[in-house]
């Protein structure tokens, strides 16, 4: 490996594992990133992916690519599967075993069912790119099922959509589900009325977009119902099967496909770590978000419970992530140069959520505000924070061909078999 020194390894290339490789890369260490995806993942446009708005590669770019200049960095393709705080190193992908002398563990989240890991087949989660792919084929083949669909029930629930978890993603996967139904898919069959699919968003929480202020959540519901989503909201779900959602309170809600966005659960490598946790999961970390008792081990991004000056948790998402993954590096480079730690501060950027096209909700400043005013700013923050120059250049282009046309690119299904089209049917001429 290039260069000399500290040994640092960063388990992760999400936002808080690639920001913390980046901050290193004038000091004298020898760093080497971890992560079993070969690319860096932008996950607040993943949905878009899955609603056939953009492709895999514009919201994802090589790892190796976005650090080729940094002499310093090794970039290692496998999945940590331990770690040893005692000889200070990592297993890597059960057998290999790799030293440290600084660890950054980045290893960000899964999908969560809260125990009901049968789901999983029924309604697919949105935390990867093999996740977004999926989810667009079943979208996609949902429409084509109904499309041969001789029985009105069997299309009216093939034309049915649940998505389970009212947060952003799930705010922004209705309203863009909806948007194709309406828009996009219009004239592409002809035996259907695209228009006609149901979109129905099941929360459990008294409301959408919980850890938004409450206004906010307020305009983006009334936006999502202007849309044409079915917002249920103080709904838990007891069950879901192939067919459909049951909810506690007894309805059953028959669907062609259910999506999940409700639950995440922290990387089963926090096992291996001696901090305290929170309910959820996350490790309780020092004010320099080095792990209690462990100077050498920093503990960032979604997998840190930080709490701000007020209280309340930094949340977790991308600013939040970045800021955690430089704190964390530059803590390291103080060490070197023998300079004292300095607490975490995290600065909140605010808060953003789309719905649908030209229209979402923000919190800047403290100051809050919707529309396409908001939609503006929100295209502005979500190309910004794209990696490279040539991600940020497509994206741009496709957004601007799709509010032009009303058309979406990307809506190609790859894996038709996964969806299992019905064949049993009569088809009506």
């Amino acid at each position: 490996m290039a260069g000399a020194g500290k040994h640092v390894v960063i388990v992760g290339g999400g936002f808080a594992g690639l920001y913390a490789a980046r901050r290193l890369a004038r000091a004298p260490v020898r760093l080497t990133l971890i992560d079993r995806q070969n690319h860096h993942l932008f996950q607040p446009l993943l949905y878009q992916v899955a609603t056939a708005a953009l492709s895999a590669p514009d919201v994802a770019a090589p790892i190796r690519r976005v650090l080729r200049r940094q002499r310093n960095a090794t970039v290692l393709l496998g999945e940590v599967t331990s770690i040893d705080l005692e000889r200070r190193t990592v297993e890597l992908d059960g057998a290999e075993r790799v030293p440290y002398d600084y660890l950054v563990l980045a290893a960000g989240t899964e999908t969560c069912y809260f125990g009901n890991d049968g789901w999983r087949a029924h309604a697919p989660g949105l935390k990867s790119i093999d996740d977004a792919v999926d989810v667009r084929d079943r979208v996609l083949m949902a429409f084509e099922r109904a499309e041969r669909d001789s029985s009105p029930a069997d299309r009216a629930r093939d034309l049915r959509f649940v998505v389970v978890g009212a947060g952003p993603t799930g705010v922004e996967l209705a309203g863009a589900l909806r948007e194709i139904a309406a828009r996009t898919l219009a004239s592409d069959f002809r035996n259907i009325a695209t228009g006609a699919a149901e979109v129905f968003l099941v929360e459990a929480g008294e409301r959408v977009l919980p850890g938004f202020p409450e206004a906010m959540s307020r305009q983006a519901k009334r936006e999502l119902e202007r849309l044409g989503v079915v917002v249920r909201t103080g709904e838990r779900v007891q069950d879901i099967d192939g067919d459909g959602v049951r909810l506690e309170s007894g309805e059953r809600i028959e669907a062609g496909l259910v999506l999940w966005a409700a639950g995440v659960t922290t990387s089963s490598l926090v096992r291996d770590l001696d901090g305290e946790q929170t309910r959820d999961g996350r490790v309780l970390v020092r004010d320099d978000l080095s792990l209690p008792g462990r100077p050498e081990v920093f503990v960032v991004g979604d997998l840190a419970a930080v709490r701000r000056p007020n209280g309340e948790w930094v949340p977790g998402m991308a600013p939040g992530a970045i800021q955690m993954g430089r704190h964390a590096a530059r803590m390291i480079a103080d060490d070197l140069r023998e300079k004292p730690r300095t607490p975490f501060r995290y600065r909140h950027r605010g808060l953003l959520a789309t719905v649908g096209r030209s229209h979402a909700v923000a919190e800047v400043g403290g100051r809050q505000f919707s529309g396409f005013a908001a939609w503006l700013l929100w295209v502005f923050v979500h190309v910004f924070w794209l990696v490279g120059f040539r991600e940020r250049l497509v994206v741009l282009f496709e957004w601007a061909w799709a509010w032009l046309t009303w058309q979406r690119s990307a809506r190609v299904i790859v894996r038709p078999s996964s969806t299992r089209l019905r064949t049993a049917r009569s088809v009506d001429s």
